[in-house]
C-alpha cells in the first residue's frame, strides 16, 4: 500500500516542474529580449542631427558625458560610429575550423563602444558602477569620456584630438606612447575617419544643437544650456 505522504511528495514534486520550466524560459526571453529592444542603428548615421532626431535621448547621454569628462559630443559620437556603427550588441566575429566549427571571438568586445572586459571592469570599479552595461548608450558614452579622460591624463593627447585620442583609445595609452599605431595601417586609416567624421558632426550640431536643448517640459532657462 502506498502511504499518502509518498504520494503528496511526489505529486508536490512533479508540479514545481512546470514552475522551473517557466521560470527557466522566462529567464533566457528577458535576457535575449535586451537585443530585441534595443535601438535600431540610425538610418543616416552620417548626419548627427538626424541620429538625434531619431534617439533624443543619445544627446542627453552624451552631453552629460561632455559636462562631466570633457570629451566633445561629436567625437563620442563619431568613435562609436567607428567601432560599433550604432549596434547596441555587436561583438567581434567568431573564427569558424573547416568553415561551419565555432571558435573562439578574437576579443572581449561588446557593446556601442566596444569596450574589452578588463577596461570595462576598471570602468565599472572607478565611474560606471555594478549596473553599468555595454549595450546601453548612457553607459557608452561615459565610457568614452572616462577613458578619454584618463588618456589625456596619461599622455598628454587634447581632448579636442579626435584622432590622436582615437589611437590611444585603439592601442591604449601604452601602446599609444610606444607608437604602434603607427605600424598598423588600418588604425591609421581608422583614426583619420573618426576625426574627420568628428569635424562634420560637430559642423552639423552647431547647425541643430538648439533642437535638443530645453526641449523638455522641465527644462526651462536658466537650468538648462543654450546655443
Amino acid at each position: 500500500m502506498r502511504r499518502p505522504v509518498d504520494c503528496f511528495s511526489v505529486s508536490a514534486s512533479s508540479a514545481f516542474v512546470p514552475l522551473r520550466r517557466w521560470a527557466t524560459l522566462g529567464v533566457v526571453l528577458l535576457l535575449s529580449g535586451c537585443a530585441t529592444f534595443a535601438p535600431n542603428p540610425p538610418e543616416d548615421q552620417s548626419n548627427i542631427c538626424e541620429i538625434f532626431r531619431e534617439q533624443p535621448s543619445w544627446y542627453d547621454y552624451a552631453l552629460e558625458s561632455e559636462d562631466t569628462w570633457g570629451t566633445p559630443i561629436a567625437t563620442q559620437m563619431s568613435f562609436i560610429q567607428q567601432e560599433s556603427s550604432f549596434r547596441s550588441h555587436v561583438r567581434p566575429d567568431r573564427k569558424y575550423y573547416l568553415g561551419f566549427i565555432p571558435g573562439p571571438r578574437p576579443s572581449s568586445a561588446k557593446g556601442y563602444a566596444q569596450a574589452q572586459d578588463p577596461v570595462w571592469g576598471e570602468y565599472e570599479d572607478q565611474a560606471g558602477g555594478l549596473f553599468a552595461r555595454r549595450t546601453h548608450m548612457k553607459h557608452a558614452t561615459d565610457f568614452i569620456g572616462w577613458y578619454n579622460q584618463r588618456t589625456r591624463e596619461q599622455t598628454g593627447i587634447s581632448l579636442n584630438n579626435p584622432e590622436h585620442l582615437y589611437y590611444a583609445y585603439h592601442e591604449g595609452a601604452g601602446g599609444y606612447q610606444r607608437g604602434t599605431y603607427r605600424g598598423k595601417p588600418h588604425v591609421l586609416s581608422a583614426g583619420r575617419q573618426v576625426a574627420a567624421r568628428a569635424n562634420r558632426y560637430q559642423s552639423q550640431l552647431n547647425s541643430c544643437e538648439a533642437e535638443f536643448q530645453c526641449r523638455k517640459f522641465y527644462q526651462v532657462w536658466p537650468f538648462c544650456r543654450t546655443g
